[in-house]
């Protein structure tokens, strides 16, 4: 059964406030293969001005994945997990993420189509810090396989 369009700019419960933590920038940067010191070596960041290391540009999908799993768990939507692929991922920045930074995710559903048998979900997930002042957005698109 198609995704019903009528899902377009629901919204969802913040995500619990996620402390970033130097050494979970550094993993995430490991296992991307980022290699800019910034975002290992505390003096490196301190030296561009930052009071921490910086995560790398994709960092903001730990913040909405945690918000995507409501989307994928809403009873209303019905979205059957074992059919999904990951679509597309961008995210626009307000400032870098640092470690010490508290943050949450907002999220809204922005776009549900289908096409060739398949849905599409767009999501938007605004990420703030501990006061509430915009640090990045995300958007995620899933594409729910079709059964033919």
């Amino acid at each position: 059964m198609p995704l019903d369009p009528s899902a377009v700019g629901r919204s969802y419960p913040p995500t619990p406030p996620y402390l970033v933590g130097r050494e979970k920038i550094r993993e995430f940067a490991k296992a991307i293969g980022a290699t800019d010191p910034a975002y290992h070596d505390p003096e490196a960041a301190r030296a561009l001005g930052y009071a921490d290391v910086i995560a790398p540009p994709t960092f903001p999908t730990v913040v909405s994945f945690a918000s995507n799993n409501a989307v994928v768990d809403d009873p209303d939507l019905a979205i059957d997990y074992s059919r999904v692929v990951h679509g597309d991922q961008r995210f626009q920045y307000t400032r870098p993420i640092v470690a010490g930074d508290e943050l949450v995710g907002r999220q809204v559903i922005s776009e549900v189509i289908s096409r060739g048998g398949h849905d599409f979900i767009t999501t938007r997930t605004d990420i703030t810090d501990a006061a509430g002042e915009p640090v990045a957005v995300a958007w995620s698109k899933l594409v729910i396989r079709g059964e033919g």
